[in-house]
């Protein structure tokens, strides 16, 4: 292990077999970074220190897999006795120039691998035959994070079982990494930053952001260069749970997407039996006005069982409500067999050399952790705070925030998406409420021809767009319409 920095936190001593680099010279603060991701060696990890979060380390190395067009490193973020994997790739563009992504899947608990080799990594394991390149990747024309996180989740690991049970405490792990990378490697320093993720990263991302802002204040009064955080992106993400409960009657009792696939009594169940009325009245009682940990947990099992139960009878894929979904082959692979072969490939020994692995993690690789789920359930993590406050709070300090949505998501569908972006309170509300939903569009086979992809509203700096035909994973679905988002977003075109 080749080291750089102060190592508190991990072995005090390296072996002997191990080869320590002199520690950076330190002058009021400052250090002197490794600067440069090619000195980094492919047979063992470098250590990476800062003074500012003496109990942050960062393990990366060299791992040459997934792309050959491009260079890539893994490794882990070690906050003393918690370890969080990470993949980065650099763009297939510019990548002295181009803009860095941070990515996360949701659960909570599950990989970002999914993210990685399923839907927006620059190659894809769909069979049984291994990787495969992905012509339509983010990293096209930026450099990309995929992130394991919190520990526990994928390749993650913790000494002592430790765990991080809110995303709030995970926050922090993220926003010191993040400061620790950009302050070693000088080529990303002052590069623009995009924080994004799907799902269950519509809790995530907002807080991690805010973390980062936050934490540049203190940083720049120290002397530090801050972050240069410009936007959020979040995928069918679940944010204001409030108002994106209701949207699931939408989904499977009108033609918001396709024909209604729930019966008639289902559904006048839902809506007129007390169903919903009851479940947003215990929510906006027990969750919303005033915290109150039991009775906002008891509101919250009643509107699972009441209001989000009964789609299962149509046996459809909860992440597509086109496409049928056995409760089994939900259980077995989140209704997707690709994630099996995504299991195996991480679970090959070659494949955990080649990544650097550390022995620690468990042999079989598992998508999603039931554990991490559990704990930041049982922390009632999405419903103790208001998540889209976050989002305004970004907003008003000049943070773009991107809203996107496959109009066949069920569980975090563009309905509940669009209803929580409408009601956001800030100060650019009004007039993001006056703007129409209009189509966008993409480029078409033939000379200047467009296909219509998706409706969009946008207005001084937060924009929501849906995706036709794209499901919960809008990359997976539609690799093509995602990247052009994607480069409109970086490059402020936008969808008009």
């Amino acid at each position: 292990m080749r080291v750089i920095g102060p190592i508190l936190g991990l072995a005090a001593v390296a072996s002997a077999a191990q080869t320590v680099f002199k520690a950076p010279q330190y002058d009021d603060g400052l250090f002197t970074p490794l600067e440069d991701l090619n000195a980094l060696s492919t047979s063992e990890f470098t250590t990476l220190g800062h003074p500012v979060f003496p109990n942050y380390n960062v393990r990366i190395k060299k791992s040459s897999f997934c792309d050959p067009t491009v260079k890539s490193y893994t490794g882990y973020i070690d906050i003393e006795a918690r370890h969080i994997f990470f993949y980065f790739f650099e763009s297939r563009s510019k990548p002295d120039e181009d803009d860095v992504i941070f990515w996360t899947n949701g659960g909570p608990g599950c990989s970002s691998s999914m993210g990685l080799f399923m839907e927006l990594g620059p190659c894809r394991v769909l069979d049984a035959n291994g990787t495969k390149y992905h012509p339509e990747s983010w990293n096209t024309n930026a450099n990309i994070f995929f992130v394991d996180q919190p520990v526990g989740v994928g390749f993650s690991y913790a000494d002592y079982g430790e765990t991080v049970s809110t995303t709030e405490d995970g926050a922090k792990d993220i926003a010191a990494f993040m400061f620790v990378f950009f302050e070693h490697f000088s080529q990303f320093k002052g590069r623009a930053l995009h924080m994004t993720g799907e799902s269950y990263g519509g809790r995530y991302v907002p807080v991690f952001a805010s973390a980062v802002y936050d934490q540049n204040a203190q940083l720049a009064a120290a002397g530090y260069t801050p972050i240069n955080l410009k936007s959020v992106m979040i995928g069918n993400g679940i944010t204001d749970f409030y108002r994106q409960m209701a949207s699931v009657y939408d989904m499977q009792c009108t033609h918001a997407s396709i024909d209604p696939p729930s019966s008639i009594g289902d559904c006048v169940m839902m809506k007129r039996m007390a169903s919903i009325p009851r479940c947003l009245q215990r929510l906006k009682e027990s969750c919303v006005d005033i915290f109150d940990a039991v009775d906002c947990a008891a509101a919250s099992s009643f509107c699972s069982t009441y209001v989000r139960g009964p789609y299962r009878k149509a046996q459809l894929n909860p992440y597509d409500i086109s496409k049928p979904c056995s409760d089994e082959l939900l259980q077995e692979s989140l209704c997707y067999p690709e994630t099996a072969h995504i299991r195996n490939f991480l679970t090959l020994p070659s494949t955990r050399s080649t990544l650097g692995v550390d022995p620690a993690v468990p042999a079989n690789f598992s998508s999603c952790s039931t554990f991490v789920l559990q704990d930041f359930l049982a922390h009632l993590d999405s419903l103790s705070a208001p998540t889209q406050e976050y989002v305004a709070g970004l907003l008003e300090r000049d943070v773009r925030v991107l809203i996107y949505a496959g109009n066949l998501d069920w569980t975090c569908n563009w309905r509940g998406n669009m209803a929580w972006t409408e009601a956001l309170e800030w100060t650019g509300a009004e007039a993001f409420r006056g703007e129409e939903l209009r189509a966008w569009s993409v480029s078409a086979t033939g000379e200047n021809k467009t296909e219509p992809a998706g409706l969009v509203r946008s207005a001084n700096g937060l924009t929501f767009l849906t995706i036709y035909g794209a499901g919960h994973m809008v990359p997976f679905d539609k690799p093509k319409e995602s990247l052009d988002m994607l480069q409109r977003w970086l490059s402020g075109e936008g969808f008009y």
